[in-house]
């Protein structure tokens, strides 16, 4: 077993199945000659029986038995067993003395005095029979009939006729000769179709031996084991092939639950696994609700040429997703509004102290309490307006950003967003605000006619809570308007623009909300927002 694990597989297959064929045709070979050298035996018998019974059947042969005649018996023996190509007729009477011999000398003797005698069968029992044996004449197929009287109530002699076994022999022989050859040419052509086989196999396995399928097996149990999120396969049956652990757990499912063979439909109801292996179309972070929990789920084809063979599906509880995503969010804020402030009061810094340098310190005073009222005052209302830390965090941010550009965001006064509602994700309330200022901070920035200046109106009176972001830049036209949110589409002609808009849209639509363009009051766009307070009762799709 050491040296067949030490040949690579081709050359295994080769081996095994030449030795497969070999053994086989060689089994099948001895049947064969087993079997054909039974049947000729029992032909040639059947024949000498059938000519024992026609010679003893016979009146003249009747007539001399009952008379002793050998005179006539001997030449008529010797000439029947010419034309029945018989190696020997030889014929007896009622006390199995021989009357008839292809061995003159042996007339008269008796026929038990051969070896392997038994025509006491005939004799007694008036049967006719086959059986081989060795006789004086040597090993023989003979047929033994006996012969009656005339009025058929009595034995009064036996035919013996024997064919010689030589000629079976010699017919076993040249069969066996070509079966020698058959079994040759067996094992070549196995060899060939185990090559042809060997050479298609291991293209089906990529090229890989047994012992790197084994190990690569090893590798993805101990990847998914290892991998949080929650993976189930599926093959062309719509049957679970692969899963791990965490998709147990994910699903809610008891503790080792075992999913393999099970319809895909029996363990996640509406499956949209099912729909991408009939369409083949792969479904990149899709939310679905499951369990009362929201996941978010990737579903990929997988295909073997232009065969879909089943698909792989990776799932994770979307609210893990969100407490990352608000962690890089809040960290983004924050490293924003630092730098905006470093980069701010850098330059106010630099002006007090030149101010203070050429003796001007009134003017230094005035601007110092210039800066602390215009925060103090934003502060305000932020505190008064937004109450929540995270969208305050981050209009404050963007006002420093604006302040950093050498533009104002300018914030209604009259502005209200206290009642946010607690299922309301803050870091995509914040990512659709924060595009919306962005976009607007830039086209402001490179409009010739702009005040620069941007200004960011709230409501939460009503069932939505509605923003108005306006700008000052150039406006977008009506044909752009409707195609102003889709990916890769901007005003701007910059490799990666048209990311941020479409963002939002993709945002809006999973909250329920709606975004808007019209143009501004008197010059640049006004974007309008509209996000439902109460949850909308989607029908979502199940993994």
């Amino acid at each position: 077993m050491t040296i067949l694990n030490r040949l690579k597989l081709k050359s295994r297959m080769i081996l095994i199945l030449g030795l497969m064929a070999l053994v086989q045709t060689g089994l099948i070979g001895l049947f064969a000659l087993h079997y054909l050298q039974q049947s000729l035996d029992e032909q040639i018998g059947q024949r000498a029986l059938h000519v024992a019974k026609t010679i003893a059947a016979m009146p003249s042969v009747v007539e001399a038995v009952e008379g002793g005649d050998i005179r006539y018996l001997q030449p008529i023996s010797l000439l029947l067993a010419e034309k029945t190509q018989a190696r020997f007729v030889v014929i007896g009477n009622i006390n199995g003395i021989r009357l008839a011999h292809p061995n003159p000398y042996k007339i008269g003797q008796s026929m038990a005095d051969d070896e392997g005698d038994d025509s006491a069968e005939a004799l007694v029992h008036g049967k006719g029979y086959i059986s081989k044996a060795l006789g004086s004449l040597g090993w023989s197929m003979r047929g033994k009939a006996p012969i009656y009287s005339e009025d058929g109530h009595k034995v009064v002699g036996v035919i013996s006729v024997g064919y010689d076994l030589n000629r079976v022999a010699e017919i076993i022989q040249r069969y066996r000769l070509t079966l020698i050859l058959v079994i040759i040419g067996s094992f070549v052509l196995s060899a060939l179709i185990a090559v042809w086989f060997a050479n298609h196999f291991k293209q089906a396995i990529f090229g890989l031996e047994p012992e790197q399928i084994a190990r690569l097996f090893e590798e993805q149990k101990a990847t998914l084991g290892s991998v949080r999120e929650g993976i189930i396969a599926i093959n062309a049956e719509g049957k679970v092939t692969t899963f791990n652990p965490a998709a147990v757990e994910t699903l809610g499912l008891p503790e080792g639950t075992q999913l393999s063979g099970k319809n895909i439909k029996d363990v996640i109801p509406d499956s949209s696994l099912l729909e991408v292996l009939k369409s083949g179309i792969p479904q990149y972070d899709r939310e679905l609700w499951l369990n009362d929990h929201t996941f978010v789920a990737n579903r990929l084809p997988m295909k073997q040429g232009d065969k879909i063979t089943g698909v792989v599906s990776s799932f994770r509880r979307k609210d893990e997703l969100d407490q990352v995503s608000k962690k890089l969010t809040r960290i983004q804020q924050y490293a924003d509004t630092l730098r905006s402030q470093a980069h701010e009061y850098s330059n106010k810094l630099h002006t007090i102290a030149g101010l203070i340098q050429i003796g001007a310190n009134d003017e230094a005073l005035a601007l110092i309490g210039q800066e602390s009222r215009s925060h103090q005052k934003l502060i305000r209302l932020l505190l008064d307006a937004v109450p929540d830390p995270i969208l305050a965090g981050c209009l404050l941010g963007k006002y420093n950003r604006a302040r950093e550009l050498g533009l104002r965001l300018k914030i209604d006064p009259e502005s209200r967003m206290t009642e946010l509602p607690d299922h309301l994700p803050r870091e995509q309330l914040v990512s659709i605000l924060g595009n919306l200022i962005d976009n607007a901070l830039e086209a402001t920035l490179h409009s010739d006619k702009a005040a620069g200046e941007v200004t960011l109106s709230m409501s939460d009176f009503g069932n939505d809570l509605i923003f108005e972001i306006e700008d000052q830049g150039p406006g977008i036209d009506e044909a752009e308007q409707l195609r102003i949110f889709e990916k890769g589409v901007s005003s701007k002609a910059k490799e990666g623009r048209g990311i941020g808009l479409h963002l939002v849209k993709n945002l809006l639509d999973n909250l329920g909300g709606t975004v808007t363009v019209e143009p501004a009051s008197q010059l640049g766009s006004r974007f309008i927002v509209y996000i439902p307070k109460q949850r909308e009762q989607r029908s979502v799709q199940a993994e």
